[in-house]
């Protein structure tokens, strides 16, 4: 059986023996038997890592250590509350850091603790501990954002090259057109970095095609400009 550490735009942690793109944890969340003992976090370091680098190994869901988890792509990272990490994907990081910087005109790169304290405020509402949403009309939002459209609470879409796509573990559906006010789960510093122009990598199945109204399809969509695209490894992972 596959283990519950697959990770979706809505923050939640599933079951699902799809392969993602990345690796990244947020602390300590299993228990001796490989058992999630909860589904929210032990830090504020919420981080998005490769899953190969320096030649690592380690076990899964070791006792005592981190909780290894997976995601589709660093869009659904960065839905659900995600960053670059610092050591594994340093370009990246700084490219994200940066991004940040200037589109919240702060007076100087934050450090990483600063950035995850911003990051999880934003993420998280002290008060309940659980995820923060907002609203926001579709045509604001940067390419790389996820959303929520009204009356499917359940299907998280990602603003992707060919227009909105439904997310689902194993990838992305075709493209559809809507447009008018969303929920938005990727939290607003997130948001502001991808206005600024940090590109996401996302999974090739965010490259269908487009099924819906002409009305709402990019003129001419450039996935190079906004994205990264990136195809699943093969073999076993080897998670930093």
């Amino acid at each position: 059986m596959p283990l519950q550490n697959r990770v979706t735009p809505f923050g939640h942690i599933i079951a699902h023996p799809a392969r993602g793109l990345f690796m990244g944890n947020r602390g300590r969340l299993h228990d001796d038997r490989q058992t999630l003992a909860s589904q929210g976090w032990r830090s504020r370091l919420w981080i998005t890592c490769l899953t190969s680098f320096k030649d690592r190994r380690r076990p899964l869901m070791r006792p005592g250590h981190y909780t290894e988890l997976f995601f589709l792509d660093e869009a659904t990272a960065l839905a659900a509350g995600h960053r670059p990490c610092a050591e594994c994907r340093r370009a990246d990081y700084r490219a994200f850091r940066d991004a940040i910087t200037t589109a919240l005109a702060l007076p100087a790169p934050p450090r990483a603790a600063d950035l995850d304290r911003l990051l999880h405020a934003a993420r998280i509402d002290p008060a309940t501990r659980q995820r923060r949403t907002w609203r926001a009309d579709l045509s604001t939002l940067p390419p790389g954002t996820m959303v929520v459209r009204d009356g499917q609470p359940d299907t998280a879409w990602l603003l992707g090259p060919t227009g909105p796509c439904p997310w689902s573990p194993d990838g992305y559906g075709p493209a559809q057109g809507f447009t008018g006010a969303v929920t938005v789960l990727t939290p607003e510093p997130t948001v502001a970095a991808l206005r600024q122009g940090y590109r996401p990598v996302l999974h090739p199945t965010a490259m269908t095609s487009y099924v819906g109204l002409a009305a709402t399809r990019p003129r001419n969509p450039t996935p190079s400009r906004h994205f990264r695209i990136r195809k699943p490894q093969t073999g076993s992972s080897t998670p930093p």
